[in-house]
């Protein structure tokens, strides 16, 4: 299992999402993407796009600003 980090601070919507959404493609099942943003859209999209896609959103935490998601990127449907 690895634990790849996205820092995405200071991207304004829709690149969070996007960016996001590209880096779940590129990582194997059971891996896990930690998504650091700035954008407070993000608080939406984030865990819109891992529901959409079918991933899990393991954790979500708020520092100030900055929004960090954890997703676990799980095994496509046969």
């Amino acid at each position: 299992m690895t634990t790849t980090i996205l820092d995405l601070s200071g991207l304004k919507c829709p690149l969070p999402a996007l960016k996001t959404r590209k880096a779940l493609g590129g990582i194997a099942p059971g891996d896990r993407l930690e998504v650091r943003c700035t954008d407070p859209l993000a608080l939406l999209d984030i865990p819109h796009l891992v529901n959409e896609m079918g991933d899990r959103l393991e954790r979500t935490d708020r520092d100030g600003e900055r929004s960090v998601f954890v997703i676990e990127k799980l095994a496509t449907p046969a």
